[in-house]
């Protein structure tokens, strides 16, 4: 597939993220909200950076300094902890401009994210190429770690704004929304990780120089 509809394929999401039920549904139950930030970190983000990796409108390109792998693990960390503290998480449920700020710091981290690791100058790929695999993985295991913690705790941490869809009491809402994190976002930057890792794999030149003569006998 090409670049440019991949990039079209992401815009289409983003569309769908905003627009579509997704949007109401994440302002009324906390399982909704998670599957809509996965959506956009974990769908609309990594789509998007693959459309623009190595075109003219690669960013990491223009700006590969900007761009570090692993800086923008540790921002994406920061942002996406920070927004589930229960108080930042309940100002975005009651007001609409602090969740559009959610959602826009939640698409910029991922963008950067993701970006820095699949895009970048081409004579610097293979460098580029490794951090990007520590910078995804490392995303990866905080994600898994906090879907773990939203999942297995026995109190509910966020309350409701409204009343849950499906009668779920609010842990049993949280329960689900840390099962999103865990199998949607943990299992996407996972991918992605090894996906880099193979492609450096292959990259990389097997030679016969270090390797022991064989020896014959006769």
């Amino acid at each position: 597939m090409t670049r440019p509809r991949i990039a079209f394929m992401s815009l289409c999401l983003l569309a769908f993220a905003l627009l579509g039920p997704l949007l109401d549904l994440a302002r009324l139950s906390f399982g909704g909200h998670m599957a809509l930030h996965m959506l956009i970190v974990a769908g609309v983000a990594p789509l998007l950076a693959m459309g623009l990796a190595g075109s003219r409108l690669d960013p990491a390109r223009k700006a590969p300094k900007l761009f570090s792998p692993l800086l923008a693990s540790v921002l994406e960390f920061l942002v996406i902890w920070a927004w589930h503290a229960p108080s930042l998480h309940h100002a975005s449920r009651q007001s609409m401009l602090v969740f559009a700020l959610e959602l826009a710091s939640y698409l910029a981290v991922g963008l950067l994210l993701w970006c820095a690791a699949f895009g970048g100058p081409h004579q610097k790929a293979h460098g580029r190429a490794a951090t990007g695999i520590a910078g995804l993985l490392l995303t990866s295991m905080h994600m898994t770690l906090l879907g773990v913690l939203l999942a297995l705790t026995d109190r509910p941490l966020y309350r409701h704004s409204g009343s849950a869809p499906w009668a779920l009491t609010p842990l049993q809402d949280q329960q689900i929304g840390g099962v999103i994190m865990l199998g949607v976002g943990g299992a996407v930057y996972l991918l992605g990780g090894l996906y880099l890792l193979a492609g450096l794999l292959r990259s990389t030149p097997v030679t016969g120089a270090n390797l022991p003569e064989k020896r014959h006998e006769g």
